[in-house]
């Protein structure tokens, strides 16, 4: 039977030195599901991000993605969930040195393609989709806008056609505007794609218009993982300061009309 879980976290502990980031935190994200990640600064976000691709471990628990046990899976085992992992880092992370084609091909080489005309026409199908064209394939990563380097750093994630998308705030440092339109992209290729997606985000229009599910980290616990409404529901101090302040009432009064 095939596994109905993207993520699996059962009872993940984290200490750095003597300090506790992670206490007790456990949750199952479903495949096809979208999953906002929200708390404060230093509450651990990023780093349960980390445990989840595998640059860190957790000093207690168990990290499951597509079935796998993260740290105990054999190297064959690690290729392959990383082949059906992409993932989008705050930056864009792009290697400055290569050019917009090299960057979304660069995982493509890692698995030793040497298909340039599969290449070619899987770097320009990416590049399409995230709504850039060949010509820009060309351009330097200095060359870009930040909405585009976003797209770029999208499109390489997708090169592989992963089952399972990682983002870590996919909208920070843009405007309003840019934004958006990455909202909508990313809207659009799940439809069509229908992967699953794991974002740390504090972006209340991502929340209010694309996460199926919001998971908040606060006092070093998860403190709710529901949809958004279940969640705006719940009485924690936290909760009523990122949620229930008079910027976030004015994003989410569209959603609690829809819902009223």
């Amino acid at each position: 039977m095939k596994n109905l879980h993207a993520i699996e976290l059962e009872h993940i502990w984290t200490y750095f030195g003597d300090q506790l980031v992670h206490q007790d935190i456990s949750l199952c994200l479903e495949e096809g599901e979208i999953l906002g990640l929200v708390g404060a600064s230093g509450s651990g976000k990023t780093t349960l991000l980390r445990e989840i691709i595998g640059l860190d471990a957790p000093s207690k628990g168990s990290v499951k993605v597509l079935g796998e046990q993260v740290q105990e899976a054999c190297t064959i085992e690690c290729r392959k969930r990383r082949n059906q992992t992409g993932v989008l880092f705050q930056n864009g992370a792009l290697f400055s040195a290569l050019n917009v084609f090299e960057n979304i091909a660069f995982p493509l080489w890692e698995l030793g393609c040497k298909d340039e005309a599969l290449i070619k026409q899987m770097v320009c199908m990416k590049l399409s989709m995230v709504g850039l064209s060949s010509q820009d394939a060309k351009r330097s990563p200095s060359e870009l806008s930040g909405g585009m380097v976003k797209r770029v750093g999208l499109a390489r994630a997708l090169i592989l056609e992963p089952e399972l998308l990682l983002l870590d705030e996919p909208t920070s440092g843009l405007d309003p505007i840019a934004s958006e339109d990455f909202v909508i992209l990313l809207r659009q290729l799940h439809q069509e794609l229908n992967f699953t997606v794991f974002m740390v985000t504090h972006d209340l229009h991502i929340l209010r218009d694309l996460c199926s599910k919001v998971a908040v980290l606060a006092d070093h616990q998860l403190i709710a993982f529901d949809t958004l409404d279940k969640v705006l529901s719940c009485k924690h101090p936290f909760i009523k300061l990122f949620f229930h302040n008079h910027r976030a009432e004015r994003v989410f009064n569209a959603l609690e009309a829809d819902h009223g």
